[in-house]
């Protein structure tokens, strides 16, 4: 079988309908997001302007469609976390573990340590038993990443009439200076920063 080549670059307002097709049956039939409607392309749009003041949202392609997205987004929001992000990850369903997931996370790390950045966190829903809506391979595949577990809510969050955990993840990209280097918004960032692979 012939290797199939998958493109990857940065994302931007004009992707978003094709990139909320990949999102969308991830609300729809899944509890691997907490959201409940499928946004309108508009407000899908919106989230990635607002992700790339500052942070990489990147885009796996082959022969030139969509199949997969990676965003890093603010942690939690105040200066001392500059050098933490929160890291989200889609497949589209018909390609999922082809090495698309690896591939964009890779692609996302190596611009994360460019910004400076030192921890990644995943925050996965976490089923306390396995069911159509939500099973565990999210989380097997961060800890496939170098992810490990650092904590567990139970029963916080509430879709199709059930109750499931949430857990985060976490994984070290940098070391943890006495005087870390400051945090580089992604567009300041030189294109050979940018990690953007064909």
């Amino acid at each position: 079988m012939e290797e199939t080549k998958i493109r990857i670059r940065t994302a931007g307002p004009d992707d978003a309908e094709q990139l909320l097709a990949i999102y969308a049956p991830y609300v729809e039939k899944t509890a691997i997001t907490f959201e409940y409607e499928v946004p309108d392309v508009k407000e899908f749009r919106d989230r990635i302007r607002r992700i790339l003041k500052r942070y990489p949202y990147l885009v796996a392609e082959i022969s030139g469609e969509a199949v997969g997205y990676v965003y890093l987004d603010s942690f939690i929001g105040r200066k001392a976390y500059d050098w933490s992000t929160s890291v989200s990850i889609y497949v589209k369903e018909q390609v999922r573990k082809t090495g698309i997931g690896r591939a964009l996370y890779q692609a996302v790390e190596e611009i994360a340590r460019a910004q400076h950045i030192t921890n990644l966190n995943a925050c996965i829903g976490y089923p306390e038993t396995e069911d159509e809506y939500l099973t565990k391979n999210s989380a097997q595949f961060h800890a496939h990443m170098g992810y490990r577990l650092v904590g567990e809510f139970h029963q916080c969050g509430y879709k199709f009439g059930r109750w499931y955990n949430m857990i985060w993840m976490e994984k070290m990209i940098g070391e943890h200076e006495e005087h870390p280097k400051p945090f580089i918004p992604f567009p300041e960032l030189p294109k050979s920063g940018r990690a953007e692979k064909d």
